[in-house]
């Protein structure tokens, strides 16, 4: 049984404990509100330039002489992963779940005989899927320095993604992120990039619009835009997502420590108020004995 010091001791270290982890979930919600409104205010840009992007690649899909990020290399055998996360913890679940789903996808790939390939963006995603898959990895974005997410570290991330390509390193690129909905409900989210997918019912566009320069033209800049445009909006939806998980586990941690003091102090009290009696019944006997 733990002795009354030490009792006293556990008390004062899990107050300071929960000092930080309400101090940290305060910094999280603040930071929450601004990572979210930029998500959120790029959803209507991404899906926009995703509409937009539907009708030029139904009329072009199919067609000979379509850009490869539209066509594809003619073949799926190598895929390359871009699992992003978190370059810190203390998230609850947020980097386990995206992990988790780009390992499922890896494991499905492989099953059926394909090449993959790892690109990592954040520490966090690295690590975990060092011990498994460390000799897929090709290269890995740090963004621990960087202190708010901004469309130029999307671009480097798409130019590299965009070069590997053009090397013919691979045929599919998926990008895998975490879709913030709330603070406690963030979705797990795989979502290809290369080639451009077309969407089922994606309605052709020629009959409404005259395009200068042509097509093919226009599709040769605006893929790779929006290949860019696709990673930014998952960077942001991270972000919101890693702030708004590390929130809820911080005020879950905050509660537990709550519930560890009142535990420690009813022991506390209980063996003081033990350690009292046996001390009056020492004293009382010492005193019939006399």
């Amino acid at each position: 049984m733990p002795s009354l010091k030490d009792l006293k001791n556990r008390i004062g270290s899990v107050k300071n404990t929960r000092k930080i982890t309400k101090a940290m979930q305060m910094v999280a919600a603040a930071k929450l509100r601004r990572a979210q409104e930029a998500a959120e205010a790029a959803r209507p840009y991404a899906d926009r330039m995703a509409a937009v992007m539907a009708g030029l690649t139904a009329n072009a899909a199919g067609q000979s002489g379509a850009p490869r990020l539209l066509a594809g290399t003619g073949g799926d055998q190598r895929h390359l992963l871009v699992v992003m996360t978190a370059e810190r913890g203390l998230a609850g679940g947020f980097n386990s779940s995206i992990v988790k789903l780009a390992r499922q996808h890896a494991e499905r790939l492989r099953g059926q005989g394909k090449d993959v390939a790892i690109l990592t963006v954040g520490k966090k995603g690295r690590e975990q899927l060092k011990r498994d898959y460390g000799s897929l990895f090709v290269h890995h974005v740090d963004l621990s320095e960087v202190k708010r997410v901004g469309y130029d570290n999307a671009r480097a991330i798409t130019d590299e993604v965009l070069a590997r390509f053009d090397a013919g390193d691979f045929d599919v690129a998926t990008i895998f992120y975490n879709r913030f909905e709330s603070v406690i409900s963030q979705i797990p989210t795989a979502k290809q990039v290369i080639p451009a997918e077309v969407p089922e019912g994606a309605a052709l566009v020629n009959s409404l619009y005259e395009y200068e320069p042509g097509e093919e033209e226009l599709l040769t800049d605006l893929l790779p835009r929006s290949v860019a445009t696709q990673i930014f909006a998952a960077l942001l939806e991270n972000a919101a997502s890693e702030q708004g998980a590390r929130m809820s586990a911080m005020d879950n941690a905050t509660r537990n420590a709550g519930d560890m003091i009142d535990r420690l102090t009813t022991e506390y009290n209980r063996s003081r108020q033990a350690a009292i009696t046996k001390e009056l019944i020492e004293i009382i006997s010492g005193a019939e004995a006399l």
